[in-house]
């Protein structure tokens, strides 16, 4: 079980701590530019925002297990991961763009359910 927590986790740490690199180095403009036209509906600073979550959620998935401090902090973390894709999921739904929904949003909230209750199996 560790085996697969450390699997999943690691793809979705990979994929949060990217996309909130990308987030949070790239203007407004750069990233509407880019195909991410859901930012109009936010601030540089609200970006940012969700950047900072993205990048330590993705921390949270990893450093405290393996470092043995507080590892339930990595369950928490995917909770909040899980969260918020589900708030980027409205956000598309909301705009009509239902086809990001089902090929990122979904599959990121149950890879997420999944490592927490993984992760709160392993840890608690």
């Amino acid at each position: 079980m560790q085996t697969a927590y450390w699997i999943l986790a690691g793809v979705l740490a990979l994929s949060n701590l990217g996309g909130g690199a990308l987030k949070f180095t790239r203007t407004k403009e750069k990233l509407y530019a880019s195909g991410l036209h859901w930012v109009e509906d936010f601030s540089q600073q609200g970006i940012r925002g969700i950047a900072v979550a993205e990048v330590l959620g993705g921390l949270g998935l990893i450093l405290p297990p393996l470092t043995h401090v507080a590892p339930v902090l990595a369950p928490i973390a995917a909770v909040g991961l899980a969260v918020l894709q589900v708030g980027a999921a409205i956000t598309h739904v909301r705009r009509g763009e239902l086809k990001i929904v089902f090929a990122a949003n979904a599959p990121l909230v149950i890879l997420s359910v999944v490592v927490a209750v993984l992760g709160f199996q392993l840890w608690v």
